[in-house]
């Protein structure tokens, strides 16, 4: 097994523990145990838990962003591509309703323990608005664009936590299309002749 694939095995194991046990209760040995190699060898890669949180979230900021851009290339019109973004609580359901968003809850983590990785670590919610918030500039939102972008990230972070607090799918379900009622809503009031 080379060097690149042991390292980017304790990276991937150490994203899903962090995920389902959160930051602070991941231990070295819990990780070292998931990918199945001695706390030797998993020093030679990573000598602190900071070390490998700074792995994670470049990780989860280069998925996002590959993400992000398999949505613009797939999604014809703007309005495709933030329903791309709605969609994510419906094809991810089961994970949020029984961990959270992987993003929220790790950010939140983060500012509880006011970790110096907690910008980093914002950088994630950053990719999503600026990218969202284009794509209501494209719908011809331009001047609300932020705001939009904000407001439909803000719901569905509620929406996450909520699903997971009450591990509640037609709640989740039911939201989700009201954030496609919406949207649509958004995309009327783009094409409305101005006054």
């Amino acid at each position: 097994m080379s060097v690149q694939t042991t390292r980017d095995q304790i990276i991937e194991a150490a994203d899903l523990l962090f995920y389902r046990q959160g930051y602070e209760h991941t231990s070295f040995a819990d990780i070292a145990g998931a990918v199945q190699i001695s706390r030797g060898n998993f020093y030679y890669h990573f000598k602190s838990k900071d070390e490998i949180l700074d792995a994670v979230i470049a990780l989860r900021l280069a998925n996002t962003q590959r993400m992000l851009e398999l949505w613009e290339a797939e999604g014809q019109h703007p309005a495709d591509r933030i329903r791309s973004f709605i969609n994510i609580l419906i094809a991810n359901r089961t994970k949020i309703m029984r961990y959270g968003c992987p993003v929220g809850t790790l950010c939140t983590e983060l500012a509880k323990l006011d970790h110096v990785a907690q910008t980093e670590g914002n950088r994630i919610f950053t990719l999503f608005r600026d990218w969202l918030s284009r794509q209501f500039a494209l719908l011809g939102l331009e001047p609300e664009a932020d705001a939009l972008a904000m407001h439909i990230l803000a719901r569905s972070q509620g929406v996450a936590t909520l699903a997971n607090a009450f591990h509640d799918e037609v709640f989740l379900r039911k939201e989700a299309d009201q954030m496609g009622d919406w949207l649509e809503a958004c995309i009327q009031k783009a094409s409305a002749p101005q006054s």
